[in-house]
This record gives structure tokens, sequence and C-alpha cells, in this order.
């Protein structure tokens, strides 16, 4: 349930007036820096899969946007493993608009969401 709530709190942070509905997308885009290299990767993910990236293996678990205003901001649930260590590097939540609010801690990578796919719309996008 915290995980919920913090969805909740997020939504009502990111609008002016009052906590808006979040809907669930079909899917979203996830940047991914490797810090050594300068290497940036764009992941398009359905809600459910997982992609793998040199020691990462990344879940998109679900991408939410405001009903009210579904270009103006992206949530995703993430959850990243590091498979070399067989460990949850993170599990949470991140807002495209505001990556640095709930980031995974990692001295080589950086992920952040981008958008939501939303079906026969614009993205909502945090201009990435």
């Amino acid at each position: 349930m915290r995980s919920a709530a913090a969805l909740a709190l997020m939504l009502a942070l990111a609008t002016p007036a009052a906590a808006q509905e979040g809907v669930s997308a079909p899917g979203g885009v996830l940047r991914l820096l490797d810090k050594i290299t300068g290497e940036l990767v764009d992941l398009d993910l359905s809600t459910g899969q997982s992609a793998g990236y040199r020691r990462l293996t990344i879940r998109l678990d679900d991408c939410r946007y405001p009903a009210a205003d579904p270009a103006s901001d992206a949530f995703a649930h993430l959850t990243i493993v590091d498979t070399v260590v067989g460990q949850t590097v993170f599990s949470g939540w991140m807002i495209a608009s505001s990556p640095g609010l709930s980031a995974m801690d990692n001295p080589r990578y950086d992920v952040w969401v981008l958008r939501c796919a939303i079906p026969g719309g614009t993205p909502a996008d945090s201009g990435g």
C-alpha cells in the first residue's frame, strides 16, 4: 500500500488545485544513462515488460498520467534489479517531471521516465 500512497501524494503535489485521477497507460518510455560511457538508451516498454541493459534488468510495472491532462506528466512504477548481485536496486514510483524526487541511487547508471504511451493521443512527456 505504500506505493499507492506515494503515487497519490505525487499526483497531489503535481497538480496545483486538487489531485487528479491517474489513468494507467499500456506502456511507457524510459531513459537510461551509463555515467561512465555517456551512453543514453531509450527503452520503450509495455506494462509488465522487462528489458536488460548490461547488469540491469528494468521492469515497467505501471505507467500513469493525469486523466484531465494526459500530456502534463507521467508517473511510472519501476522495479530495477542488478543481475550481477541478484538484488533489487530500485522499486518505486518515478515522476517524469521530477526525476530526482524518487531516483535510483547507483554509481554507474541513472534511469528516469520520459513519458507514458497514451492510446490515440499525445504522450505524457517531461520533455526528454
